[in-house]
């Protein structure tokens, strides 16, 4: 009965394939896996004669992956068929032969060996050893059948391929790896184990041998399998794994580096007939530093400081305080200690400048409501309020630039860094281009015909300039947004500016050749007077937008290229304030001094005595009137017309009185006397083609 329950219960475990885990391998608990690496440990660094004084063999109390030793075990059950048809007590036959010459062929089989014990009572009967040829040379020495007979005739239970006699009839003892679900061979595979007499890590295969008959001998096949080649890897493994790897998998995972703070390198083994616990190095991830090895620690001490850590002993504060790496300095990629990495923002003095922005973008929206207000006067109606309020517009646009640029720069910054930079000068450019660029027209007419340009129509030529502007800025947010990038200061110092690219450099030069024609229409325009001077004023504004703008990027590119943040913020505030402000006071500070002291109703008397008429003022107002016809303008454009007819008509009275009464001399202070000249009559004729050479503004 013990016999029959003996035979029906050998068919036990093995792996499923070469890359996945071994059967129950995600069931191993972490005391077995640290045991086990404590045991490398142990043969690795002990010596191999005290070890071996007592002990045959170091197991280990994890699997490992059989699938790749398919070939072996396959082997092993067609040689115990072999056998079993043969039966044992002639295994020095024919098939015995055979079946020594199948197992030895097998480059990864260290050794095999039949054992013939007595079914009833356990004595050996007999025992073969079959060895690869030129494998074993010296040392370790050739195994005897005679050993295991100076033992009482049983082979010693320590061998983890000799089933113990105590164990129960299902043969599960804990020296065999457990199989896997639904999957059974003939045999079974041991846990890995250090052979003392081998002086290599191992792992066997034992497959029953049934008597022929019902009573009789059993016996077993058992074949060693070296396993030093293979690698205690205790990193992450790679992904995937590669198909060709030696890596033993159920140590992946399981090195000691603090994983917050350092990664594990595997360092591969140099010694094959030996396995090693600590073969790798922790280092130092990026953004952390150590201020001992350099970041690099060695496994091995890594692994003997945890165990101190785990043991409560006094050096295990070390794994904690030595080998675990320190965080960089904010913004550091990487570093040797603990130095700052990220150029410092000082907040206060960037808040002072943008409040003070802030504050310059309220006052042109209130200029704009007092413009509003006051737009019936004079000063502000001959000037376009429409176009007034548009440049005001823009100027605000462009003071929020320094709120886009405020922060510590990220996409959403940089692209309202580029919509309140761009857009906003375009828009309060266009609308002073617009104003001066009537100006030029209308002064340089050489016809008796008015050129009649209205604020409509500027305004329908102004529109598609903003509209390829806004196709533009959109067309790059959506398809190539604006991002930060990292740049370095004078200190080698990190902080983050907008990328400058194509789309940067093509609206660059779009904008110089767009404030050239505006350079060019304000030298046109250079001699013409308006009311109130305001073209000559817009022109300057124009002159300076330019200049700014050129001079700073002239500050950026050559003199301050690797400013630190602050530095090129307080550069972005000056281009702002040279260039925006100085705009709204040349545009604007007359106007408004001119409605505080009570003149904004009030004509221009410096222009009005050299002949500039509200037609010939800055925005044409008279020409063609957009809206119901201005009865006051129109008068007062009358009254110049007449006084201009009434001054020729009393200049061609005096001048025909002097030619038909030649004998009349001039009266002192009269309109041909000179200061100091003589008293001689000259001709009126003469005089008269003089003064009718002179220009009107002259006379």
């Amino acid at each position: 009965m013990e016999e029959g329950l003996l035979w029906t219960t050998l068919a036990l475990m093995a792996v499923a394939s070469v890359l996945a885990p071994v059967a129950g391998s995600e069931h191993v608990k972490k005391e077995n896996v640290e045991e086990s690496l404590e045991a490398i440990h142990d043969v690795a660094t002990k010596s191999l004669g005290s070890l071996c004084v007592t002990e045959k063999f170091r197991s280990l109390s994890v699997p490992l992956a059989t699938a790749r030793f398919e070939s072996a075990r396959q082997k092993a059950d067609l040689v115990a068929t072999l056998l079993q048809d043969l039966g044992v007590a002639h295994h020095n036959g024919l098939q015995g032969a055979v079946s020594k010459n199948l197992l030895v062929s097998d480059q990864s089989v260290l050794s095999a060996r039949v054992l013939t014990m007595n079914a009833t009572s356990g004595t050996l009967i007999n025992c073969a050893w079959w060895q690869r040829q030129g494998l074993e040379v010296g040392e370790p020495r050739k195994l005897r059948c005679d050993e295991f007979l100076e033992t009482g005739h049983r082979p010693p239970s320590e061998y983890p391929w000799y089933e113990d006699a105590g164990s129960s009839p299902s043969l599960h003892s804990p020296k065999f790896m457990e199989s896997l679900p639904n999957v059974s061979y003939k045999g079974w595979w041991t846990y890995p184990y250090y052979s003392c007499k081998s002086r290599r890590w191992l792992i066997s295969y034992s497959v029953p041998i049934p008597p022929p008959g019902r009573g009789g001998l059993k016996g077993f096949l058992s074949l060693d399998v070296d396993v030093s080649h293979l690698e205690v890897n205790q990193c992450e493994p790679t992904t995937p794994i590669p198909t060709n790897s030696n890596e033993i998998s159920v140590f992946h995972g399981t090195h000691k580096c603090h994983n917050s703070t350092s990664q594990c390198l595997y360092q591969a083994q140099t010694a094959s007939s030996n396995w090693s616990r600590g073969k790798y190095l922790c280092v130092c991830r990026p953004g952390y530093y150590s201020p001992h090895y350099d970041g690099v620690f060695n496994g091995t001490l890594v692994e003997v400081s945890w165990q101190n850590r785990e043991e409560n002993t006094s050096e295990g504060d070390s794994w904690s305080t030595i080998f675990q790496c320190r965080k960089c300095a904010p913004g550091c990629h990487s570093c040797t200690d603990p130095s700052p990495c990220l150029a410092t923002y000082h907040w206060p003095f960037r808040i002072t400048l943008l409040v003070f922005s802030v504050s310059c973008a309220l006052c042109t929206m209130i200029i704009n409501i007092y413009m509003f207000k006051h737009r019936k006067l004079k000063v502000f109606k001959v000037a376009s309020p429409i176009f007034l309020s548009i440049t005001l517009f823009g100027c605000a646009i462009m003071y929020m630039e320094m709120a886009a640029i405020f922060p510590v720069l990220d996409a959403y910054s940089c692209i309202a860094t580029k919509w309140s930079r761009h857009l906003g000068f375009c828009i309060t450019y266009t609308a002073l281009l617009m104003k001066t660029w009537r100006v030029s027209l209308t002064y340089r007419v050489k016809s008796a015909h008015k050129v009649k340009l209205t604020d409509k129509q500027l305004l329908q030529w102004m529109v598609p300039i903003l509209l390829v502007m806004l196709i533009y800025l959109g067309t790059w947010t959506l398809s190539d947004t604006p991002t930060a990038e990292e740049i370095v200061d004078n200190e080698d110092l990190r902080f983050k500016q907008c990328v400058y690219n194509w789309w940067d450099h093509s609206l660059a030069i779009g904008e110089v050749l767009f404030l050239a024609w505006g350079i060019r229409v304000c030298y046109n325009v250079r001699n013409a007077e308006s009311l109130f001077n305001e073209a000559r004023l817009i022109s300057y504004a124009i002159y300076n937008i330019a200049i700014v703008n050129i001079l700073m990027i002239a500050f950026h590119l050559f003199i301050f290229p690797r400013a630190g943040p602050d530095i090129k913020y307080l550069l972005g505030f000056i281009r702002t304030q040279l260039s925006t402000s100085v705009t709204v006071a040349l545009v604007f500070g007359p106007k408004i001094i001119r409605v505080l002291r009570g003149l904004g109703d009030q004509w221009d008397n410096r222009a009005r005595s050299r002949g500039v008429t509200a037609s010939f003022s800055l925005n044409g107002i008279g020409l063609v009137p957009e809206e119901a016809p201005d009865l006051y303008q129109e008068n007062e454009e009358l009254k110049e017309e007449i006084q201009k007819l009434a001054a020729q008509i009393e200049f061609m009275k005096i001048v025909h009185m002097e030619i038909n009464n030649r004998h009349v001399k001039p009266k002192s202070g009269g309109y041909f006397t000179t200061l100091n000249a003589p008293t001689v009559v000259h001709s009126p004729l003469s005089r008269q083609g003089c003064l009718l050479s002179k220009a009107p503004e002259e006379l």
